[in-house]
């Protein structure tokens, strides 16, 4: 990206925005002096949260609003974008964040499946259907980040749910970005951020963790290099090996191994070997 969209006067939305790294986007944002609406769809800890971000916001010179609202609900989304337009103005930075965990394997509840494809999918197709054509029209610097998962990328036997939910955002997200670069005068970019493993929610920090601070940082120097896939490592999983578990999933179907194979008894001592 050429210019900065993390500047003052500009607005932000953020989902999931109550806790972990929605919330330190939010702050983040708001010490750049931007105006950001906090969105999520739990109300007590919104106001938990928003003085804080608001008192960053007012330091810098911008101004804070959150909102209940259901990322699944398309017309709640809809009627998120008409309220900060209204309030806060122009949208420049909208990120996707918006997460539920429940679920489970191939066999979990339909209903989990459905609650987590409402939450974790529809809530970034109904972001961006409700804020980017918008963005486009007003034909300044934006851009969107959805927030992915590695899990999305490498299918680790256990969540199914999530997988699945996760991979879809990514193959949108990569559509979407083809989608945006191939329309005339848009100057608006998406990108997928793929966190590593995060201390979020309430959860108690672990040696190994990265805070959600150090996501949004790398995020932020990411975006300044126009990076689509913003793949972050953490205190035990290295770039590398990143980048070896990447290359070794494709394989399965490159080099027609079992499906998983890297958790495959057949195949655990050769991904070890490849690891190095």
């Amino acid at each position: 990206m050429n210019e900065s969209i993390f500047k003052p006067g500009a607005t932000a939305v953020i989902t999931g925005a109550a806790m972990g790294i929605g919330l330190a986007a939010a702050t983040r944002c708001a010490e750049a002096g931007m105006n950001v609406c906090l969105a999520d769809v739990d109300g007590a800890e919104l106001d938990a949260v928003q003085d804080r971000v608001a008192r960053a916001a007012q330091a810098a010179g911008g101004e804070v609003m959150s909102t209940v609202t259901d990322v699944g609900d398309g017309a709640a989304m809809d009627a998120l974008r008409e309220m900060v337009e209204r309030r806060l103005g122009p949208v420049g930075f909208l990120m996707n964040n918006a997460v539920t965990r429940v679920g489970g394997g191939v066999w979990g509840d339909p209903d989990d499946w459905r609650r987590a494809m409402d939450v974790n999918f529809w809530g970034v197709v109904n972001g961006v259907r409700s804020f980017v054509p918008a963005m486009i029209e007003g034909g300044t610097a934006g851009a969107v980040v959805n927030v992915g998962s590695k899990q999305g990328i490498t299918n680790p036997p256990g969540n199914t749910v999530y997988n699945v939910t996760k991979a879809a955002v990514k193959h949108y997200t990569e559509a979407l970005a083809h989608e945006l670069r191939n329309t005339e005068n848009c100057r608006v970019t998406a990108h997928l951020l793929v966190p590593g493993w995060t201390t979020t929610g309430k959860k108690e920090h672990k040696p190994g963790a990265w805070l959600p601070e150090q996501v949004v940082e790398r995020m932020i120097d990411a975006l300044g290099r126009g990076d689509f896939y913003i793949v972050c490592p953490d205190g035990e999983v290295s770039e590398e090996m990143d980048r070896q578990r990447i290359r070794w999933a494709a394989g399965d179907i490159t080099e027609n191994r079992p499906a998983l194979s890297r958790w495959h008894p057949d195949f655990k001592e050769a991904f070890e070997t490849d690891a190095g």
